[in-house]
Protein backbone atom coordinates (compact mmCIF):
# COMPACT_ATOMS: atom_id res chain seq x y z
CA UNK A 1 0.00 0.00 0.00
CA UNK A 2 1.47 3.36 -1.02
CA UNK A 3 1.64 6.42 1.23
CA UNK A 4 -1.40 8.18 -0.27
CA UNK A 5 -3.50 5.03 0.13
CA UNK A 6 -2.45 4.73 3.78
CA UNK A 7 -3.35 8.35 4.42
CA UNK A 8 -6.73 7.84 2.76
CA UNK A 9 -7.37 4.71 4.83
CA UNK A 10 -6.40 6.44 8.06
CA UNK A 11 -8.67 9.38 7.22
CA UNK A 12 -11.55 7.00 6.56
CA UNK A 13 -10.94 5.17 9.84
CA UNK A 14 -10.71 8.49 11.67
CA UNK A 15 -14.00 9.67 10.19
CA UNK A 16 -15.65 6.38 11.12
CA UNK A 17 -14.42 6.63 14.71
CA UNK A 18 -15.57 10.23 14.87
CA UNK A 19 -19.10 9.34 13.86
CA UNK A 20 -19.04 6.28 16.12
CA UNK A 21 -18.28 8.57 19.06
CA UNK A 22 -20.95 11.13 18.27
CA UNK A 23 -23.70 8.73 17.21
CA UNK A 24 -26.72 9.20 19.42
CA UNK A 25 -30.23 7.88 19.59
CA UNK A 26 -33.25 10.01 20.36
CA UNK A 27 -35.61 8.69 22.99
CA UNK A 28 -39.08 7.97 21.58
CA UNK A 29 -40.71 7.90 25.01
CA UNK A 30 -39.30 11.32 25.86
CA UNK A 31 -40.35 12.68 22.49
CA UNK A 32 -43.94 11.49 22.87
CA UNK A 33 -44.11 12.83 26.42
CA UNK A 34 -42.78 16.22 25.32
CA UNK A 35 -45.22 16.35 22.41
CA UNK A 36 -48.21 15.55 24.61
CA UNK A 37 -47.13 17.98 27.33
CA UNK A 38 -46.87 20.81 24.81
CA UNK A 39 -49.99 20.02 22.72
CA UNK A 40 -52.54 18.33 25.00
CA UNK A 41 -53.42 21.44 26.96
CA UNK A 42 -56.42 23.37 28.15
CA UNK A 43 -56.50 26.01 25.44
CA UNK A 44 -54.10 26.80 22.62
CA UNK A 45 -50.68 28.42 22.68
CA UNK A 46 -51.48 31.28 20.32
CA UNK A 47 -50.47 34.93 20.69
CA UNK A 48 -53.62 35.84 22.66
CA UNK A 49 -53.19 33.09 25.28
CA UNK A 50 -50.20 34.48 27.15
CA UNK A 51 -50.69 32.31 30.27
CA UNK A 52 -50.38 29.15 28.16
CA UNK A 53 -47.45 30.55 26.20
CA UNK A 54 -45.74 31.28 29.51
CA UNK A 55 -46.51 27.78 30.78
CA UNK A 56 -45.03 26.31 27.60
CA UNK A 57 -41.96 28.52 27.91
CA UNK A 58 -41.51 27.44 31.53
CA UNK A 59 -41.64 23.79 30.50
CA UNK A 60 -39.04 24.34 27.78
CA UNK A 61 -36.86 26.21 30.29
CA UNK A 62 -37.08 23.33 32.79
CA UNK A 63 -35.85 20.84 30.18
CA UNK A 64 -33.09 23.10 28.87
CA UNK A 65 -31.85 23.75 32.40
CA UNK A 66 -31.24 20.02 32.98
CA UNK A 67 -28.67 19.85 30.23
CA UNK A 68 -27.28 23.26 29.20
CA UNK A 69 -24.34 25.28 30.47
CA UNK A 70 -26.66 28.24 30.88
CA UNK A 71 -30.40 28.82 30.42
CA UNK A 72 -32.39 32.06 30.43
CA UNK A 73 -35.46 33.88 29.13
CA UNK A 74 -35.34 36.72 26.64
CA UNK A 75 -38.46 38.77 27.46
CA UNK A 76 -39.83 41.60 25.34
CA UNK A 77 -42.94 43.76 25.05
CA UNK A 78 -45.49 43.76 22.23
CA UNK A 79 -48.34 46.25 22.37
CA UNK A 80 -48.28 46.24 26.17
CA UNK A 81 -48.03 42.45 26.49
CA UNK A 82 -44.99 40.48 27.64
CA UNK A 83 -43.65 37.57 25.58
CA UNK A 84 -40.42 35.61 25.88
CA UNK A 85 -37.95 33.46 24.02
CA UNK A 86 -36.25 30.61 25.87
CA UNK A 87 -32.50 30.29 25.33
CA UNK A 88 -29.80 27.86 26.39
CA UNK A 89 -26.10 27.55 25.53
CA UNK A 90 -23.55 24.77 25.20
CA UNK A 91 -19.76 24.88 24.94
CA UNK A 92 -19.77 28.38 26.39
CA UNK A 93 -15.98 28.50 26.82
CA UNK A 94 -15.38 28.30 23.05
CA UNK A 95 -14.29 31.49 21.34
CA UNK A 96 -15.30 30.31 17.87
CA UNK A 97 -18.33 31.76 16.03
CA UNK A 98 -21.74 30.81 17.39
CA UNK A 99 -24.17 28.31 15.89
CA UNK A 100 -27.87 28.99 16.56
CA UNK A 101 -30.57 26.30 16.40
CA UNK A 102 -34.15 27.46 16.78
CA UNK A 103 -37.84 26.58 16.54
CA UNK A 104 -41.05 28.42 17.43
CA UNK A 105 -43.41 27.22 20.16
CA UNK A 106 -46.51 29.29 19.37
CA UNK A 107 -49.37 28.15 17.12
CA UNK A 108 -51.71 29.77 14.60
CA UNK A 109 -55.22 30.08 15.99
CA UNK A 110 -57.03 27.35 17.90
CA UNK A 111 -55.08 24.17 17.22
CA UNK A 112 -52.68 21.84 19.00
CA UNK A 113 -49.94 22.46 16.44
CA UNK A 114 -48.22 19.10 16.78
CA UNK A 115 -46.24 19.33 13.56
CA UNK A 116 -46.36 23.14 13.43
CA UNK A 117 -44.34 23.44 15.46
CA UNK A 118 -44.27 21.26 18.56
CA UNK A 119 -42.22 18.85 16.44
CA UNK A 120 -39.48 21.44 16.00
CA UNK A 121 -39.54 22.43 19.68
CA UNK A 122 -39.27 18.81 20.78
CA UNK A 123 -36.36 18.56 18.39
CA UNK A 124 -34.71 21.34 20.41
CA UNK A 125 -35.45 19.57 23.70
CA UNK A 126 -33.87 16.34 22.46
CA UNK A 127 -30.91 18.21 20.99
CA UNK A 128 -30.32 19.78 24.40
CA UNK A 129 -30.21 16.34 26.00
CA UNK A 130 -27.94 14.92 23.31
CA UNK A 131 -25.55 17.90 23.35
CA UNK A 132 -25.11 17.80 27.12
CA UNK A 133 -21.44 17.20 27.92
CA UNK A 134 -20.44 16.71 24.29
CA UNK A 135 -17.28 18.22 22.82
CA UNK A 136 -17.95 20.57 19.92
CA UNK A 137 -15.95 22.92 17.77
CA UNK A 138 -18.40 25.79 18.15
CA UNK A 139 -20.60 27.16 20.92
CA UNK A 140 -24.25 26.28 20.26
CA UNK A 141 -27.22 28.41 21.28
CA UNK A 142 -30.65 26.77 21.22
CA UNK A 143 -33.61 29.13 21.08
CA UNK A 144 -37.34 28.46 21.39
CA UNK A 145 -39.13 31.44 19.84
CA UNK A 146 -42.54 32.91 20.36
CA UNK A 147 -44.73 34.86 17.90
CA UNK A 148 -43.66 33.21 14.66
CA UNK A 149 -47.27 32.78 13.60
CA UNK A 150 -49.81 35.37 12.39
CA UNK A 151 -50.61 38.11 13.16
CA UNK A 152 -46.93 38.81 13.84
CA UNK A 153 -45.24 36.82 11.08
CA UNK A 154 -42.86 39.04 9.08
CA UNK A 155 -42.84 41.69 11.80
CA UNK A 156 -40.28 43.01 14.26
CA UNK A 157 -42.32 41.33 17.00
CA UNK A 158 -41.29 37.82 16.00
CA UNK A 159 -39.19 36.19 18.71
CA UNK A 160 -36.57 35.28 16.13
CA UNK A 161 -36.35 38.93 15.02
CA UNK A 162 -35.74 39.94 18.63
CA UNK A 163 -33.04 37.27 19.02
CA UNK A 164 -31.30 37.89 15.70
CA UNK A 165 -31.32 41.65 16.34
CA UNK A 166 -29.77 41.14 19.78
CA UNK A 167 -26.91 39.13 18.25
CA UNK A 168 -26.39 41.74 15.55
CA UNK A 169 -26.41 44.69 17.95
CA UNK A 170 -24.02 42.89 20.34
CA UNK A 171 -21.60 42.16 17.47
CA UNK A 172 -21.72 38.45 18.20
CA UNK A 173 -19.78 36.39 15.66
CA UNK A 174 -22.34 33.95 14.22
CA UNK A 175 -21.24 31.04 12.06
CA UNK A 176 -24.79 30.16 11.07
CA UNK A 177 -28.34 29.33 12.05
CA UNK A 178 -30.62 26.30 11.60
CA UNK A 179 -34.37 26.39 12.12
CA UNK A 180 -36.40 23.23 12.73
CA UNK A 181 -39.76 23.95 11.10
CA UNK A 182 -42.22 21.04 11.02
CA UNK A 183 -40.16 17.84 11.18
CA UNK A 184 -42.78 15.26 12.22
CA UNK A 185 -45.15 14.62 9.31
CA UNK A 186 -44.32 12.20 6.49
CA UNK A 187 -46.47 10.44 3.91
CA UNK A 188 -45.44 7.36 1.91
CA UNK A 189 -48.30 7.68 -0.57
CA UNK A 190 -47.68 8.70 -4.16
CA UNK A 191 -48.82 12.25 -5.02
CA UNK A 192 -48.65 13.28 -1.36
CA UNK A 193 -45.94 15.88 -2.07
CA UNK A 194 -46.57 19.21 -3.80
CA UNK A 195 -44.36 22.17 -4.71
CA UNK A 196 -44.49 25.91 -5.37
CA UNK A 197 -43.08 25.22 -8.84
CA UNK A 198 -44.44 22.15 -10.64
CA UNK A 199 -41.16 21.29 -12.34
CA UNK A 200 -39.69 20.51 -8.90
CA UNK A 201 -41.56 17.21 -8.81
CA UNK A 202 -39.23 15.93 -11.53
CA UNK A 203 -36.26 16.24 -9.16
CA UNK A 204 -37.90 15.61 -5.79
CA UNK A 205 -40.71 13.22 -6.69
CA UNK A 206 -44.33 13.14 -5.55
CA UNK A 207 -43.95 11.10 -2.35
CA UNK A 208 -43.75 13.14 0.84
CA UNK A 209 -41.42 10.92 2.86
CA UNK A 210 -38.20 12.99 2.85
CA UNK A 211 -36.78 15.84 4.90
CA UNK A 212 -35.72 19.00 3.09
CA UNK A 213 -32.80 21.32 3.84
CA UNK A 214 -33.74 24.65 2.28
CA UNK A 215 -31.33 27.53 1.82
CA UNK A 216 -31.45 30.60 -0.37
CA UNK A 217 -29.31 31.29 -3.39
CA UNK A 218 -26.09 32.89 -2.24
CA UNK A 219 -25.90 30.97 1.05
CA UNK A 220 -22.45 30.95 2.59
CA UNK A 221 -20.18 28.32 4.13
CA UNK A 222 -22.28 27.30 7.12
CA UNK A 223 -25.50 26.56 5.20
CA UNK A 224 -23.59 24.59 2.59
CA UNK A 225 -21.55 22.59 5.12
CA UNK A 226 -24.57 21.82 7.29
CA UNK A 227 -26.70 20.75 4.33
CA UNK A 228 -23.99 18.57 2.80
CA UNK A 229 -22.97 17.10 6.15
CA UNK A 230 -26.58 16.28 7.02
CA UNK A 231 -27.15 14.46 3.76
CA UNK A 232 -23.86 12.55 4.04
CA UNK A 233 -24.74 10.96 7.38
CA UNK A 234 -28.56 10.92 7.32
CA UNK A 235 -30.40 7.66 8.00
CA UNK A 236 -33.48 9.26 6.45
CA UNK A 237 -34.05 10.43 2.89
CA UNK A 238 -32.63 13.96 3.01
CA UNK A 239 -32.68 16.37 0.09
CA UNK A 240 -31.41 19.90 -0.31
CA UNK A 241 -32.90 22.90 -2.05
CA UNK A 242 -31.13 26.10 -3.02
CA UNK A 243 -33.53 28.67 -4.41
CA UNK A 244 -34.28 32.40 -4.51
CA UNK A 245 -36.12 33.61 -1.42
CA UNK A 246 -38.97 34.79 -3.65
CA UNK A 247 -40.02 31.12 -4.15
CA UNK A 248 -43.05 30.66 -1.90
CA UNK A 249 -42.16 28.84 1.30
CA UNK A 250 -38.37 29.26 1.22
CA UNK A 251 -38.50 31.93 3.92
CA UNK A 252 -41.62 30.79 5.77
CA UNK A 253 -40.00 30.44 9.19
CA UNK A 254 -37.72 32.07 11.73
CA UNK A 255 -34.55 31.84 9.62
CA UNK A 256 -35.81 34.79 7.55
CA UNK A 257 -34.91 37.16 10.40
CA UNK A 258 -31.32 35.93 10.48
CA UNK A 259 -31.12 36.57 6.75
CA UNK A 260 -32.44 40.06 7.47
CA UNK A 261 -29.47 40.75 9.76
CA UNK A 262 -26.94 39.23 7.38
CA UNK A 263 -26.44 35.85 9.06
CA UNK A 264 -26.12 32.58 7.15
CA UNK A 265 -29.16 30.37 7.82
CA UNK A 266 -31.19 27.43 6.53
CA UNK A 267 -34.39 25.55 7.30
CA UNK A 268 -34.88 21.85 8.07
CA UNK A 269 -38.48 21.03 7.16
CA UNK A 270 -40.94 18.45 5.87
CA UNK A 271 -42.15 21.23 3.50
CA UNK A 272 -45.18 22.16 5.64
CA UNK A 273 -48.38 22.82 3.65
CA UNK A 274 -46.86 21.39 0.49
CA UNK A 275 -47.31 18.01 2.17
CA UNK A 276 -49.17 18.21 5.46
CA UNK A 277 -52.88 18.82 4.88
CA UNK A 278 -53.26 19.39 8.64
CA UNK A 279 -51.29 22.63 8.39
CA UNK A 280 -52.98 25.33 10.52
CA UNK A 281 -55.93 23.00 11.14
CA UNK A 282 -57.36 21.41 14.27
CA UNK A 283 -56.30 18.05 12.83
CA UNK A 284 -52.59 18.84 13.40
CA UNK A 285 -52.27 16.41 16.30
CA UNK A 286 -49.59 14.12 17.74
CA UNK A 287 -51.40 11.10 16.34
CA UNK A 288 -50.59 12.18 12.76
CA UNK A 289 -46.81 12.30 13.29
CA UNK A 290 -44.21 9.72 12.28
CA UNK A 291 -42.12 9.50 15.45
CA UNK A 292 -39.52 7.18 13.93
CA UNK A 293 -38.70 9.54 11.06
CA UNK A 294 -38.80 12.51 13.40
CA UNK A 295 -36.21 10.79 15.60
CA UNK A 296 -33.97 10.28 12.59
CA UNK A 297 -34.15 13.98 11.73
CA UNK A 298 -33.18 14.90 15.29
CA UNK A 299 -30.32 12.40 15.42
CA UNK A 300 -28.93 13.56 12.10
CA UNK A 301 -29.19 17.21 13.16
CA UNK A 302 -27.24 16.40 16.31
CA UNK A 303 -24.55 14.43 14.52
CA UNK A 304 -24.16 17.19 11.95
CA UNK A 305 -23.84 19.91 14.59
CA UNK A 306 -21.11 18.21 16.59
CA UNK A 307 -19.10 17.46 13.46
CA UNK A 308 -19.03 21.06 12.14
Amino acid sequence: MNTSSKISLLATIGLFLCFANIKAQSDSALIINHLKTITKTDGYRNYSNIPLLDKTADYIFSVFKKYADTTYFQPYQVEGRRYKNVICRFNTTSTKPLIVVGAHYDVCGDQEGADDNASGVVGLLELARLLSGKKMNHPVEIVAYTLEEPPYFRSEYMGSYIHAKSLYESNVSVYGMVVLEMIGYFDDKSKSQHYPVKIMKVKYGTTGNFILLARKTGAREFAKRFSNGFKDIANIDARSLKAPSKIQGIDFSDHLNYWHFGFDALMVTNTAFYRNHNYHQSTDTVETLDIDKMMKVIDTTFNTLVNL
